[in-house]
């Protein structure tokens, strides 16, 4: 296989894990030991930044580590050649974060408000995550994959019933 074929398969699945990443991250640390960073990402504010942002920080420097490892000009001879391509790969999964969630789901760049298709479906998908009060519970801790708002809205309301999470009436869980 080309050299060129298999680093743009690296880069391929480096953003493709990074939803799993994301996902894994969202649901066990911003919800969990770094709610402190993503709380104000839950609630309501007229900043500009948040310091859920540093999360995209933690994103970035995980991508530049990534390019350092597989740099000759840093590491000489004992550069991992993938390592560039998987820090491309995390910098893709980055650009592609920034424009879907920060861009369109909360509209921090941008005014669209998707009517049909997968966009909406993500935008319903976010917001049904972000209609639990608090950490506990809730649901879509994904970024890029979403699944059926009807299906999040039965796991809402199960979760509600369970006492596992507040969830705010005006979602229809």
């Amino acid at each position: 296989m080309p050299d060129t074929v298999l680093a743009v398969l690296i880069v391929l699945a480096s953003a493709l894990a990074m939803e799993f990443v994301a996902w894994s991250s969202h649901k066990y640390i911003m919800h969990g030991w770094g709610w402190g960073w993503h709380r104000d990402h839950h609630e309501p504010h007229d900043n500009t930044f948040e310091k859920n942002d540093l999360y995209g920080v933690v994103g970035a420097v995980m991508s530049i580590s990534m390019f350092a490892v597989g740099s000759p000009l840093v590491l000489g001879a004992d550069a991992w050649w993938p390592g560039t391509w998987i820090g491309l790969g995390i910098l893709v999964y980055g650009l592609i974060y920034t424009f879907i969630h920060d861009g369109l789901v909360h509209q921090r760049y941008f005014k669209w408000v998707p009517k049909r298709g997968y966009a909406k479906r993500l935008v319903q998908a976010h917001k049904l995550h972000h209609a639990t009060i608090g950490k506990e519970g809730g649901v879509s801790f994904g970024f890029v994959f979403a699944r059926d708002p009807a299906v999040l809205k039965a796991e809402l309301k199960r979760q509600r019933e369970a006492g596992i999470a507040v969830v705010r009436d005006a979602v229809g869980a």
